[in-house]
């Protein structure tokens, strides 16, 4: 297809990877990334976080990064490139902002594989407790990076594959469920979204961003610009499919599983520690085989097609960047019999599997892992949605205020919002990786390499006011 190939020129770059990506390829790759049962292994975190709404915190989470797919389908249409987020925000507002950008949703795309293997090998070593945490994170890290490895198209085969088998988990844990309320186990209730006794924003809005862990991904179909067959429409229309059905998918699953929640009050005082409130609720719907079928699937789910996908987003947000020369050359060597970024893929395996076992030693290595990958993921949102009113309203003098200025401010200040009332530590920790990705940027000028993208002046010259309604 010629117009992909040639937008992609017109920015100085070669066709390198390969464009094998239908809309229902990039469609189940932002399904399985955000995972359909993700919502299964933190439910009881957002709910004791909540006060027991964790269908609002749910809810929140939709309708804030509705706007943040937006403003993604703005950019990508002016810029069809990888990179995601570095790439838009680079070329909308500046180089060196797009580099920071960059950097933070690096924070999150480099550390949510180490996460996603370490939650699932931690539950399958509690399935199968012979078998050790360490031993389970190896084989998950090296099937996956055999498996991307081998090319897009496989790893589109094989995600197709995994997403029918959580939709089959899902869909029966929704049935018994509902049975299950409909038959006297538990009584319909609005409370999961609004609780009177316990509602308040800051407490809403301090479990959405855990809640919105399981939106991550939605973003990633982004990545994938210079490997779709449709360009930057089939993006656009993708990462819009993903959230919705995702969205609807999140809220079913929570709103009966917080209906079947024996002891709600006790779930919000003490937490879920050990992460079985959701497999509580599934056993109070059909039994013990109901509890174990969802926790094998989770472990399962986040362990190969999530954390592989993830994989392959954060590989190809290195592979733009150090196209650029704001990374090692090395990154952007792609296989010429596969055309994928195999050095970039082989890096985020090690470094995947060092962090995984790392961050087994601590007690609480999941709970950083989460609030660091929330925060850099927000920020990076922030500055997306800052991207598109400097690119379209101040560079192209757009007149669609709408699209260019009011819907991006909307969803800037939502996440703002969320960003303030995280975690502490989250916030903490976030602030002080940007702040060591400012002294990689201020090290880039002084060694001479200052941030530069490759044709940022014509994609300015091609956008033109007449041509921007949506």
């Amino acid at each position: 297809m010629s117009y992909p190939v040639e937008e992609l020129q017109r920015f100085g770059y070669q066709q390198e990877l390969r464009r094998a990506l239908r809309f229902r390829d990039l469609l189940a790759y932002g399904l399985i990334f955000m995972v359909p049962i993700a919502p299964m292994a933190i439910f009881g975190a957002v709910f004791s976080a909540s006060g027991g709404m964790v269908v609002g915190a749910y809810a929140i989470g939709v309708v804030a990064l509705v706007f943040t797919a937006f403003s993604y389908a703005q950019m990508v249409k002016a810029f069809p490139l990888s990179g995601s987020v570095y790439n838009y925000v680079g070329r909308g507002i500046g180089a060196p902002v797009g580099f920071v950008a960059g950097w933070a949703i690096m924070l999150d795309y480099i550390l949510v594989p180490s996460l996603l293997y370490l939650v699932a090998a931690v539950a399958m070593n509690a399935t199968l407790p012979s078998i050790p945490v360490w031993l389970w994170l190896i084989g998950f890290v090296a099937a996956n990076t055999i498996v991307n490895s081998m090319g897009i198209r496989m790893t589109a085969r094989f995600t197709w594959i995994m997403l029918v088998g959580e939709l089959i988990v899902l869909f029966i844990f929704l049935g018994f469920g509902v049975w299950a309320i409909l038959t006297g186990a538990g009584q319909w209730t609005w409370e999961p979204l609004y609780n009177p006794n316990t509602f308040g924003w800051a407490l809403l809005l301090g479990a959405t961003s855990v809640a919105v862990l399981s939106f991550l991904g939605f973003d990633g179909i982004a990545m994938l610009a210079e490997e779709a067959k449709g360009g930057s429409k089939a993006i656009g229309r993708a990462m819009a499919g993903a959230l919705f059905v995702t969205g609807l998918l999140f809220i079913a699953q929570t709103w009966v599983a917080a209906i079947l929640t024996p002891d709600p009050q006790a779930l919000i005082t003490n937490g879920d520690p050990a992460g079985t409130a959701f497999y509580t609720a599934a056993e109070v719907a059909s039994g013990p085989w109901l509890a174990t079928l969802c926790a094998v699937a989770t472990a399962i789910a986040w362990g190969l097609p999530d954390s592989m996908v993830a994989q392959v987003a954060i590989s190809r947000l290195l592979y733009a960047m150090a196209r650029d020369k704001q990374l090692p050359a090395f990154l952007a060597k792609v296989s010429r019999k596969r055309n994928v970024p195999r050095n970039a893929i082989w890096l985020v395996a090690a470094v995947s599997l060092a962090l995984g076992l790392f961050m087994n030693q601590r007690g609480d290595g999941i709970a950083v892992l989460a609030s660091l990958i929330n925060f850099g993921a927000l920020t990076a949102f922030l500055l997306m949605h800052l991207s598109v009113v400097v690119y379209y309203v101040l560079r192209q003098r757009s007149r669609n205020l709408v699209a260019h200025l009011l819907m991006p401010l909307t969803g800037a200040t939502i996440l703002a919002f969320v960003v303030w009332n995280a975690n502490v530590a989250a916030q903490r920790l976030g602030f002080v990786w940007i702040g060591v990705g400012v002294l990689v940027l201020i090290g880039l000028y002084l060694t001479g390499r200052r941030p530069e993208l490759s044709g940022l002046a014509p994609a300015h010259q091609r956008v033109t006011p007449a041509r921007q309604a949506v």
